[in-house]
Formats: structure tokens, C-alpha cells, sequence
């Protein structure tokens, strides 16, 4: 709760402080809360941390009634700077060969998180529209990137993967896969035998978003057993996105 309302703004982090706010922000979620864990974590400062961050740009949401405090992040990582680190983050997980050789201007989110006390309200939104801002600078045409169930145990989550994969499964030119060395299948379940609102109550509130925007996901999940996560790779094709969903996608929220 707060004792009066926020004020949001958003900006790219522009400094080491600030990059270690929006590390500390990610420790506190994807450790913490949700039990995470990888070879450059830093438990001693709770700063969650990967070889990656140096290349990513990282979009910062800020409480300017809490001192500036980061209660929001996106990390941002378009092709050209994956070129300078060698790859997407992603592609540890899935073949992007085909969003690659697309010839189109690809950008991966990833780490997205809010302060557990920001959820439910109008933080994501501002997230978001400094995420479109930036899209739009950048001239981005394919978003993409992994989103994670809690958990990895796939069987516990056959309904929710099965109705990704009968319902929101991407067509065939940017449909990307799982690699096979840890490939799980999405459709644990054929489409008859689907609780629709039983599986939606199992989809994590971004992957929800992503889906109301037209995303889409790849072919596979990945079982990420060091973040304790189940991993499913989001597209959205930001010329296939109808008005309806343009405006919510850039809506400006302010209240």
C-alpha cells in the first residue's frame, strides 16, 4: 500500500547505480520470490546478475514519490548490440534461425519484473510505454523473448502450456524452437481436453499481456532447472498487431 499515490516515470539506465538498482530490483524477484539462482548471482549484495547486462539496455521505472526508487524493469537487447555479445540471451535456449534470417529489426526483452507492491496497477503500463517509445526510436519490427512459469515440473502446467500451443502457437515464419537437448512439448494435452479458464488462471500475468497484444510462442518450452522456471519464448510481430491492440500497447496512462 501506499501512502499517496506514485509517480511514475520511466528512462534508460544511465549509470552503474543505476544498473545495480535494477540488479538488486531482480534479485529481489527472481530470487527471492520466486527461487532463482545462476552462476553470476551475488548473493551478498543481492544483485541478480548475468554475462548479458553489459549489452542490454535497461529500461528503469521509477517512483519519483520514493526518491526515484527502480520499482520497474525491461532489459532491451537489439540486434545490433547481440551482435557486439555474441548472441540473444535466448539462444541458449531456442534456435532463433528464424527470426535471424528474417531481415528484419529484432529486439529481445527479457528480466521483466515489478515491486511486488506496484503489481496490479498502473506501473506496467507506464513500463510499457516507454517500452513502445523506445520501440518506435528503433525503428523494431519482432519483439521477442523467453517469459517463465514458476516451477519445472511440466506435467503441473499441461493445461496452461497445451492451450499456448492450440491457441497462440506462431505461424510458420516465426515460429522459433526449443533446442532439442532440452526440448518439453507443449501440447501435454489435446485440444478436447482443455479447461480454458482453468489454464488461464495458471498463465503468469505477462504472458497474459503478451497474448491480449497477438503474441504468440515458439514450438517447446524449456525447463530451466538453476531459475526454477518453465520457460516459453514470446513473438510479437508489431506490424501484424491490430489498432485495438496498438492502443494499449502505447496507451499513456496518468493516473
Amino acid at each position: 500500500m501506499h501512502d499517496q499515490a506514485p509517480e511514475f516515470h520511466v528512462k534508460l539506465a544511465s549509470s552503474q547505480a543505476e544498473l545495480r538498482a535494477a540488479q538488486a530490483l531482480r534479485y529481489k524477484v527472481f530470487v527471492e520470490e520466486l527461487g532463482g539462482d545462476g552462476p553470476m548471482v551475488d548473493h551478498q549484495a543481492r544483485l541478480e546478475t548475468d554475462r548479458f547486462d553489459p549489452f542490454f539496455d535497461h529500461l528503469l521505472l521509477l517512483d519519483g514519490k520514493k526518491n526515484d526508487a527502480v520499482v520497474g524493469v525491461y532489459r532491451l537487447l537489439r540486434d545490433d548490440q547481440a551482435r557486439r555479445a555474441g548472441q540473444f540471451y535466448s539462444e541458449d535456449e531456442y534456435d532463433l534461425s528464424r527470426l535471424r534470417s528474417s531481415g528484419r529489426r529484432l529486439m529481445e526483452l527479457g528480466r521483466s519484473c515489478l515491486d511486488a507492491d506496484y503489481r496490479g496497477g498502473a506501473a506496467m503500463y507506464h513500463l510499457w510505454n516507454g517500452l513502445a517509445r523506445y520501440v518506435a526510436d528503433h525503428d523494431i519490427e519482432i519483439l521477442f523473448g523467453v517469459a517463465s512459469f514458476h516451477g519445472v515440473d511440466p506435467a503441473a502446467l499441461a493445461q496452461p502450456l497445451s492451450l499456448l500451443y492450440h491457441r497462440h502457437l506462431a505461424p510458420e515464419d516465426l515460429r522459433v524452437r526449443a533446442k532439442p537437448a532440452h526440448y518439453q512439448k507443449l501440447d501435454l494435452l489435446a485440444e478436447e481436453e482443455l479447461d480454458r479458464r482453468a489454464a488461464m488462471l495458471q498463465v503468469p500475468a505477462l504472458i497474459k499481456a503478451y497474448l491480449r497484444l497477438g503474441g504468440y510462442v515458439g514450438d517447446g518450452a524449456y525447463v530451466d532447472h538453476a531459475f526454477n522456471t518453465t520457460d516459453v519464448c514470446l513473438i510479437m510481430d508489431t506490424v501484424r498487431l491490430n489498432d485495438k491492440q496498438k492502443s494499449i500497447y502505447t496507451k499513456e496512462v496518468t493516473t
